[in-house]
């Protein structure tokens, strides 16, 4: 009796396993919360400075439209220049030296610019260098994060630590825009920078705190082996990747599409804050609000996207959302300067950030479903290269319509660029007829894993 009243009994927990159906087990692992806390910290920093460095050109520095586009430009030139070796850098590197450096170079970066600021040199081409400097360290830092957490926290617990760094980012979409308006408004943008370089020293900081780890080790290489010969393998890599892309219709249809799409977005995005600031007059916290308000669209695709899936097809879906992209710039460029504004703009972006997210959210699925393993990187990389190797050319592009045509006009351009581009796509592409995911396509005699990949 006294047994079975005893099995009856509500289980008991340690008080640090009561919130693990709310916060999972790894945030009990000391090293795991200070790389998510490290991050978290930057991506909020980052909001600042995704606002702060093109206000600090067009009200402080009274930037040209193709300054604007060129300042654009700089930001996005090192994911085309060193995409493709991002991944053999980190491959033979201890990956947290790694990010620590890459935090430490943007932070000092960043903090040029408050330091010119307030000796009166700040000018454009300091913008330019931190701007390329700070994309440097993204592509690395980034690259090196998610290869050091996926060794550290182990394949069984990688959904668990991909949800906590989707929750940081969403978090810092949503409320970071409105944090980062605030404080342009009440420090100037310069300044305001000064925060985002200080939660990238935090960030180097909390990092140095963990301890090493046999796995953290780099990939040795053989002896024998020479720098030509690694650069060779990358090229190699890279031509098995496009050969797979190109034999694909789907993943073909991927790629040109995203080139084309990347290439408009940056036209759109190189004159964006001076449109803003100029044509609609409106002041950095209107504008941290706004981006606020769109970054529900974010939110709104995560709830919504299976949903559209399972009704109308993965392809459609997918289509769908990048043409809805396309509709918001025209929707962007018929906001007047006028008291609904606000709400205007707003509408604007939450629907380029839904169309968007609906996209990328079914790009990365098939991207999975569709590579075979072995392949998977090599295509990744070689999809992410191609998606962003017109991207630099967009912004310049951005730059020079806005000198000639206007800011307006050459977001109405960009705007009716990706409506006739999702059309097209619409009626050509191979996505349309795709309701499902589709089996990987498997070759023959595929090559032996690399050690890291197989130590997952």
């Amino acid at each position: 009796m006294q047994s079975q009243q005893q099995t009856e009994q509500p289980p008991t927990h340690p008080p640090s396993h009561r919130f693990d159906k709310y916060l999972g087990k790894l945030w009990r692992e000391r090293d795991f919360r200070r790389l998510w806390l490290s991050l978290t910290i930057t991506h909020f920093g980052g909001q600042i400075t995704f606002l702060a460095l093109p206000l600090t050109a067009a009200i402080m520095l009274s930037a040209t439209p193709l300054q604007m586009g060129i300042l654009s430009a700089v930001e996005v030139l090192p994911y085309t220049l060193f995409g493709l070796f991002t991944g053999v850098l980190v491959d033979r590197s201890y990956k947290l030296p790694l990010i620590i450096i890459a935090d430490v170079g943007r932070g000092l970066a960043l903090l040029a610019i408050p330091i010119a600021a307030w000796f009166g040199v700040l000018s454009m081409p300091v913008l330019y260098a931190a701007g390329f400097i700070v994309g440097i360290g993204g592509i690395i830092g980034w690259a090196a994060y998610q290869v050091f957490m996926a060794e550290r926290v182990g394949r069984d617990n990688l959904v668990e630590a991909n949800s906590r760094i989707a929750l940081s980012d969403s978090a810092s979409q949503l409320v970071g825009p409105g944090l980062a308006g605030m404080l342009i408004h009440a420090l100037t943008a310069p300044f305001a920078i000064l925060l985002d370089a200080v939660s990238f020293f935090v960030s180097a900081i909390m990092l140095r705190g963990i301890t090493s780890h046999p796995g953290d080790a780099p990939l040795a290489r053989q002896k024998s082996e020479t720098w030509r010969h690694a650069w060779a393998g990358i090229w190699s890599d890279a031509k098995e990747g496009l050969a797979l892309i190109w034999q694909t219709p789907v993943l073909r249809s991927i790629a040109v599409s995203l080139m084309m799409w990347n290439l408009l977005k940056h036209v759109y995005l190189a004159i964006m804050i001076l449109f803003a600031t100029r044509d609609l007059a409106l002041s950095p916290g209107r504008i941290g609000i706004i981006f606020m308000i769109a970054g529900l669209g974010f939110l709104a695709a995560s709830a919504l996207c299976q949903r559209m899936n399972t009704r109308f097809g993965v392809g459609p879906v997918m289509l769908f959302g990048l043409t809805l992209s396309g509709a918001s710039w025209l929707l962007v460029a018929t906001v007047s300067a006028e008291y609904v504004t606000t709400l205007h703009l707003a509408t604007a972006l939450f629907l380029f950030d839904f169309g968007a997210m609906i996209f990328f959210i079914n790009y990365l699925t098939l991207r999975q479903a569709a590579v075979p393993s072995h392949l998977r990187g090599r295509v990744t990389s070689t999809l992410i290269f191609i998606a962003v190797s017109l991207s630099p050319v967009g912004a310049l592009l951005g730059g020079v319509m806005g000198t000639y045509f206007g800011l307006r006009s050459t977001i109405a351009i960009a705007g009716a660029g990706g409506l006739i581009l999702g059309l097209a796509l619409l009626r050509y592409s191979p996505l349309n007829a795709m309701h499902e995911l589709p089996e990987a396509v498997e070759t023959s005699n595929p090559p032996a894993l690399a050690p890291e990949m197989a130590a997952e």
